[in-house]
């Protein structure tokens, strides 16, 4: 279960960071940064916090919600030219920038899910592979970013119906595969993911 120790431990002012949508073929990927007061964190958050795909949808509405009122935090996305241009790691780690940069404070510690630290100026970074179930800032900042991107690809599915982003968030399920068979790719996919690709060179 997430705690704060880590973050504790560090000493100074600790931003956990975590980003949703590397996997998708369509929309953009989104990174969070959190910063806790560990005087002002609920026992609802302590208790419930974790892994956004751990967390059931409306759950992780409640929550990104109450992390949005007790905490500081930052989102910050790369688009899909980004992704296409750059690759999907180099886009994460600029949306990562990103959030860091819409904090409203300077951190002395990033905390960054997985094993790969991405160029954050004027901080340490310690990455956690795992982080989301070991740092409570890393798994609010799942949530909060999940939330954001999943909002995000149910108001282009509006724009762009038939492709299901309000439900699967631009994965590649069998029925937006299929709808890119038959509607074609929009400018909101990515065409440097396989399964785009194929189409536009068809």
């Amino acid at each position: 279960m997430p705690d704060l120790l880590i973050e504790t431990s560090l000493g100074g002012i600790v931003a956990g960071f975590d980003e949703v949508g590397r996997g998708p073929l369509a929309g953009p990927v989104v990174a969070a940064a959190v910063i806790f007061d560990p005087a002002l964190v609920s026992p609802r958050l302590a208790a419930e916090l974790d892994d956004s795909k751990k967390v059931p949808a409306g759950r992780r509405r409640e929550l990104a919600a109450l992390v949005r009122e007790t905490a500081a935090f930052g989102i910050g996305e790369a688009s899909v030219a980004e992704i296409d241009r750059l690759n999907i790691l180099r886009a994460t780690f600029l949306a990562m920038a990103r959030a860091l940069a819409a904090l409203d404070r300077p951190i002395d510690w990033a905390l960054v899910d997985g094993n790969r630290p991405p160029d954050l100026t004027g901080c340490r970074i310690r990455c956690l592979v795992g982080g989301d179930g070991i740092s409570l800032s890393i798994a609010a900042a799942s949530v909060v970013a999940k939330v954001h991107r999943d909002a995000l690809m149910t108001a282009l599915a509006e724009a762009h119906p038939g492709y299901g982003w309000e439900t699967n968030s631009g994965y590649g399920t069998a029925r937006h595969l299929a709808a890119l068979r038959q509607l074609g790719p929009t400018e909101h996919h990515r065409r440097s993911f396989a399964p785009v690709a194929q189409l536009v060179l068809v």
